[in-house]
Formats: structure tokens, C-alpha cells, sequence
């Protein structure tokens, strides 16, 4: 049975609205009207209610006056402000003190109705109205599964995914939310078969490939650079899934024009030191290791995998007719030097290229996996959205996009890869010089369960580069991380429900390309 509401309704001549009292009583509202704002405050104090209806011009004490002192009682109590004048400071006023709707004299029926359950049943009608939506689309995409999809159909498909995932959580009890989870695990299976028959083939040119890491500044930036000497700020936050993306876009949105909203695909392993590496230099792994050997660092070196993007980027503009294009490359792991880089800002007006990687993204998942305040902060994918916002809302990068909005240079929003939440763990077995990265293996020798991975035996196939003759790459799939035997138990209590990438799986894979130009 639907919740009664009780409505307070003060109005000097409220004996003229008992038509419509009448009609929201059978409506089933429960109204309590008054002629005067001291009443109104007398009958607030004595009981409570879930909404005030409040006439601006009563005598005595005003609609304003009143909401002013009912504000004082209970700030969050919505409040709609009806009124025969439309003058404009006085809606100033009312939309000031947080007023919940504002409706002009002489009413309607169903203008007073439609007010209320915008206000009072909102999240029930959205509830029903996004659940049956969402039952319908259900069958839709599970069917996409047993097509033959391509590489722009599997991104639709994980977008329409990304979207009904944000439409549930914004749902009272996210009653459909373990469906969703449940067809999305289903679409993971489905798009790990997809990428292990067609990844290789992408990259040795034997079908048409989406656009891969090393392909996204030659393909989607150079030719905004040749469009125009003005500055190209070309943002780069690392580990940003396309979920985060649509949490910030609503922020960004306020200072900029979404012009060109799309995805590309991250290549393998979905990690910082080979994808982002293959985008700033423009070639594969295997590619860098052969040209660029001065600045390539593998499984096998133990330096940090991304101290020279800013040379791997210079040495692809040079390599592409840019060499007189003025850049700067930024990398902010820390907020004190987002600040500087904000302080400096006019001295980025200089280039016409500038490149900025923002690590807080990754940062946040691997303290996630370390630190247990952390891992109870985002105890999910939901959670995780909420803290990259708040983290957004409060950084260095919302103060430098609106330095770039302000002076109206064009922005570029990209990520390297995304991340997945594990859930289960996978045996494998390797020597010592294996690598340490949860989703992917590469050494020689390597003993696992051929299910649930998908393999490059021949990793030249991949473009990747072989530590030693026999080396293989193993990749999890879906929501799997790899443990050793060793202390398995251990290890699979202790990365289970933890934020990974290196693997196959859309959330890694999948990511956004997003063109903004300032409003």
C-alpha cells in the first residue's frame, strides 16, 4: 500500500482551494491547511509532515518570513512556494531560502499533483519506471551475446551496460542490481572469447581493428593539433574506467561541450607501463623494445615502467611532421604539484601541445588493496565512483580544467586503461623472475588451467617482447586474479574484492575518448 504523504497548506484564502485539497485528499494526500503563516509555524511545531504549500503574499507575516522560520526548524523539509506575482526577486528569494518547486497563481490541479510526486515520489516513480526499463533492454543485450559482434558493437554494448549500471544505483533498493552484475559477468565471458579469436588479428592487420593505444594520438589527436595553433590540452587520468568518466562528466559538463564522446581499446596487458608507454610513443611493446630500446623498461628491469613518456612523446610528434610543435608533458602524482602546475598555468599558454597524466585513479585502487580504511570507503564499484567524484570535486585538475575553460583552449579526456573488480583466484605456476601484476603472467615455464585466460604462446603475435626465448603471456579473463600455490588461501582472501588490471575484460579495456571545448 502506497505511503500517505501529509501535506501543511497555508494560504490566506485557503477556503477558496478546497477544490483542490478535495482532490489531492482523494489522491491520497493527507492535507492540513491554515490561513496565515503563524498558524502555519503553530501546526509545524505540533506535528510533522512531509511537505509545505506556502502562499507568498499572506498578510502579517509573509510566504517568505515563514519559510524562513519553518527552514529554522527543519532545513530539509521541501517547501513550494505559490505566489500570484511573478516578480523576479522574489522568485530570487524563495530559489535562495532552497525552495523545492515554485508555482504560479491560479493553480491547476495537476500542476499542484505533478509537483508533489516530483517532489515526494520521485525515486519510487524513477524505481519502477528505470527496473522495467531496464527488464526490457535485459533481453536485448543478453541476445547481442549470441551474435557475431564487432569491436563497436562490444563498446555499445558495454556502454549501454555502464549506463543502466548508473541508472540502478540511483534506484531506492537497486532491487535489479544483482541482475545487472549477474549479465554483466555473462557479457565478460562472451567478450573474453571475442578478444581472444580477434586481438591478434588486430594487430597483425588480418581484420579491421578498432583504434588500440598506439594508435590513439596518431589517429584522434593529431588531427585536432592540425586543426588549429591554439593550445591542445591533452588530459590523461590514469586508470579511469568508463563508469568514473560518466560520474565526472555532469562536473566537467559546466564548463565545457561534450563535441565528440567515444572508446577505443587499451592493448595488452592492461596496465600503465605497457599501454600508456604505447600511447605516448605511438607503437606496440614489442616495437618499443626493438626502436626505442633507450627507454623502453620491461617485466625484467626493475626501474619504474613510465620515467621517459615525455621523450616517447616528443619522439612520435618528431616522427609525424610535429617537429615544431611546442609541448609539455606534466606528471601529477602528488596534489602539491597539481597546485604548481595550476600556478604556472599562463606558461602552458606557449605551447600548443600539453600533455598532463593524472595518477590519482590508480593511486586510489592500489591503496584500496593495501589499506583497509580504504577498502571499507569503497566496499564496491558504487562506492568507488563516489570517492573518484569527491576526489574530483576537491583536486587540482577540476581547478586546471577551469583554467583551461576560462582562457577557452581545447581538452582532450583520455585514461590508459580501466580496472576490474576480482573475485575469484586462478592457479598458476611460475619461477622466480614472473612477474608480480595480479591479471598477467609473463615467463617461461608457466603451469595453469587453460580456461578462463587467453594465451600468447607466441608473443610476437602480441607485439609484445620476449624476456627469453620460451616466455608466454597468460591474461585472466572476467573477474579472475592469478595466486600461486604457495600460500593460495592466503593470497585469495587477500586480493579477493580488490581493484585490478592487466587482464581481459571490458571494464580494462574498453575506455573513453572524449574531445571537450570550453563554453
Amino acid at each position: 500500500m502506497q505511503q500517505q504523504h501529509s501535506i501543511l497548506w497555508a494560504d490566506d484564502e485557503i477556503e477558496l482551494l478546497k477544490p483542490h485539497i478535495l482532490f489531492l485528499t482523494k489522491k491520497g494526500y493527507a492535507i492540513t491547511p491554515v490561513n496565515s503563516g503563524a498558524d502555519a509555524i503553530e501546526k509545524f511545531q505540533e506535528q510533522n509532515f512531509d511537505l509545505v504549500f506556502l502562499d507568498e503574499n499572506m498578510p502579517g507575516m509573509t510566504g517568505l518570513e515563514t519559510l524562513a522560520q519553518i527552514k529554522t526548524f527543519n532545513p530539509h523539509i521541501p517547501v513550494v512556494m505559490i505566489t500570484k506575482s511573478e516578480e523576479e526577486h522574489i522568485m530570487e528569494e524563495a530559489i535562495g531560502a532552497r525552495i523545492a518547486d515554485y508555482l504560479i497563481k491560479p493553480l491547476n490541479p495537476n500542476q499542484i499533483l505533478l509537483s508533489l510526486k516530483k517532489i515526494l515520489e520521485s525515486k519510487t516513480i524513477i524505481t519502477e519506471t528505470t527496473n522495467r526499463n531496464y527488464q526490457q533492454d535485459f533481453r536485448n543485450i543478453s541476445m547481442a551475446f549470441g551474435d557475431k559482434m564487432d569491436y563497436a558493437e562490444w563498446a555499445e554494448v558495454y556502454k549501454k551496460l555502464v549506463y543502466w549500471e548508473l541508472e540502478i544505483e540511483q534506484t531506492q533498493n537497486r532491487s535489479m542490481h544483482e541482475v545487472l552484475q549477474n549479465q554483466k559477468q555473462e557479457a565478460n565471458v562472451n567478450f573474453a572469447r571475442f578478444i581472444g579469436e580477434n586481438y591478434e588479428k588486430w594487430l597483425n592487420s588480418e581484420i579491421d581493428s578498432p583504434v588500440l593505444s598506439h594508435d590513439l594520438i596518431y589517429e584522434w589527436v593529431f588531427p585536432l593539433l592540425k586543426e588549429s595553433t591554439e593550445p591542445l590540452f591533452f588530459i590523461l587520468v590514469d586508470n579511469l574506467r568508463l563508469d568514473q568518466w560518466h560520474t565526472l562528466a555532469p562536473i566537467i559538463s559546466e564548463y565545457f561541450t561534450i563535441e565528440n564522446e567515444t572508446s577505443y581499446y587499451s592493448i595488452l596487458p592492461t596496465t600503465t607501463a605497457y599501454a600508456r608507454n604505447s600511447i605516448f610513443s605511438g607503437m606496440t611493446p614489442l616495437e618499443m623494445s626493438q626502436f626505442n630500446p633507450d627507454l623502453w623498461e620491461g617485466d625484467d628491469d626493475e626501474e619504474i615502467k613510465n620515467n621517459h613518456e615525455k621523450e616517447f612523446l616528443r619522439r612520435q610528434l618528431d616522427q609525424n611532421d610535429f617537429k615544431q610543435t611546442r609541448m609539455s608533458y606534466n606528471k601529477i602524482i602528488h596534489a602539491s604539484q597539481g597546485k604548481q602546475l595550476v600556478d604556472n598555468f599562463n606558461n602552458l599558454l606557449n605551447n600548443q601541445l600539453n600533455a598532463i597524466v593524472y595518477n590519482f585513479v590508480d593511486m586510489l585502487s592500489h591503496a584500496r588493496t593495501d589499506t583497509n580504511m580504504i577498502r571499507e570507503l569503497a566496499p564496491d564499484e558504487a562506492a568507488y565512483r563516489s570517492l573518484t567524484r569527491s576526489w574530483f570535486l576537491h583536486s587540482p585538475l577540476l581547478d586546471m580544467l577551469k583554467k583551461i575553460s576560462e582562457k577557452k583552449c581545447r581538452l582532450v579526456i583520455t585514461t590508459d586503461h580501466g580496472t576490474i573488480r576480482t573475485k575469484e583466484a586462478y592457479k598458476i605456476i611460475g619461477d622466480k623472475n614472473t612477474n608480480t601484476n595480479l591479471r598477467y603472467k609473463q615467463g617461461k615455464n608457466l603451469a595453469y588451467d587453460r580456461k578462463n585466460v587467453v594465451i600468447a604462446s607466441k608473443p610476437e603475435r602480441f607485439f609484445l617482447p620476449k624476456v627469453n626465448v620460451s616466455s608466454t603471456y597468460v591474461f585472466a579473463t572476467e573477474d579472475y586474479f592469478f595466486a600461486y600455490p604457495n600460500n593460495y588461501n592466503h593470497y585469495a582472501k587477500y586480493y579477493r574484492d580488490t581493484f585490478q588490471h592487466g587482464g581481459v575484460s571490458m571494464e580494462e579495456m574498453i575506455v573513453p575518448f572524449v574531445v571537450l571545448s570550453p563554453k
